[in-house]
């Protein structure tokens, strides 16, 4: 034990000091010189004020003449001293601020050749557009799921410190050129979550012009907003007022259940962990063939050791069905979202029949 101390106080005795440390020792090896000049010339008999010009002019080289006649060997060894001294302190001095602005530059430059490295690594990645308040939180739930993404804003962003992943670009989300840094043709999804709905729709129309594939979730202050964001391309819109509104109004007409809900939740948070109930989401495929292509959803069944619920449809063609009518059509291609308990495998069968046609596609999701 006695040994690593040592080393670490070795360590820390040697470790190279900062530019601002450098800065502010050369500083006060200065002072020190000019302290110890003056004394030094007062002694020989100057007065204060001839001694300190004396020592600035000495140590600078101004060669203005000497206001004290150095006529003797300890006056010449003082001012030896205070040349070679001073101008090691200014040189030292000198030698920070210049390394604080080479630093400051290099980690710059190399940051920025870093960051934009990694962006063109990712793929399938988010683009997050904006990092206000809401922008911010969104990235820090990515970064738990584990979940890579993009900001773009018009500040330099500074990341929550559990964020990782941290990859920003300062710019101006509806440029294209922007959009392009931000590897928009590779990435799958984008959220644009400005406080502007202008600029929510026009950021939500470059995008979509840019890579028709990309999945597109835009933030709309006004409900009338809505429409348009769709219509310009947005596949999802979130508006956290009415969200807020719905809260609201839940702890206000269900108390109960809200209070038991959040206490499900564990953190507090605003979406219901289906963990916390023992129950899971899964996917059930419709394949080709399958005996259930063209009957109603009444006449199709969802066993595992206890019964699933259906509370999704995605059709073939990526269009969604929530809680679809017990009149809907199954066709081949669409999937069944359902859940049902954690670890109890779903699987089709129709309600007149035993004989089970299976397809199951492992899709549990929290």
């Amino acid at each position: 034990m006695a040994h690593d101390d040592r080393r670490d106080e070795h360590h820390h005795l040697h470790r190279p000091r900062t530019p601002i440390a450098r800065v502010l020792t050369g500083l006060a090896a200065f002072a020190v010189v000019i302290v110890i000049g003056i004394i030094g010339y007062v002694a020989a008999g100057s007065s204060p004020g001839d001694a300190f010009y004396m020592v600035i002019i000495t140590i600078f080289g101004v060669g203005y003449g000497e206001v004290v006649p150095v006529d003797s060997d300890g006056l010449r060894a003082l001012t030896i001293t205070v040349i070679v001294a001073g101008y090691g302190a200014v040189l030292y001095t000198v030698g920070g601020f210049l390394q604080m602005l080479v630093d400051g530059e290099l980690n710059q430059h190399f940051g920025a050749r870093r960051m934009h490295r990694d962006i063109d690594r990712l793929s399938g990645h988010t683009i997050i557009c904006g990092y206000g308040r809401m922008g911010a939180s969104l990235a820090h739930d990515l970064a738990l799921a584990g979940a890579a993404f993009v900001a773009i804003d018009s500040r330099p962003v500074t990341f929550d410190s559990r964020s990782d992943r941290r990859l920003s670009i300062v710019g101006d989300a509806t440029e294209e050129s922007v959009l392009e840094e931000a590897g928009i043709h590779r990435a799958a999804v984008l959220a644009t979550v400005l406080s502007d709905d202008a600029t929510n729709v026009f950021v939500t129309l470059t995008a979509r012009a840019m890579n028709p594939d990309l999945t597109i979730i835009a933030r709309g202050e006004q409900p009338a907003t809505a429409d348009k964001l769709r219509r310009c391309g947005a596949d999802q819109v979130v508006l956290p007022t009415t969200i807020g509104a719905a809260k609201m109004s839940q702890l206000i007409t269900r108390p109960t259940a809200d209070q038991i809900l959040a206490r499900l939740e564990g953190a507090g948070d605003d979406n219901v962990d289906f963990a916390h109930l023992g129950l899971g989401l899964a996917e059930v495929a419709i394949v080709e063939n399958s005996p259930l292509i063209g009957r109603i959803l009444d006449d199709v069944d969802v066993r595992g050791t206890h019964e699933h619920l259906v509370v999704g449809l995605r059709r073939a063609d990526g269009t969604t069905e929530l809680h679809p009518p017990p009149t809907t059509t199954v066709a081949a291609g669409d999937t069944l979202v359902v859940v049902g308990y954690e670890n109890d495998r779903p699987s089709l069968v129709r309600r007149t029949s035993n004989t089970s046609d299976i397809t199951y596609r492992g899709a549990k999701s929290r």
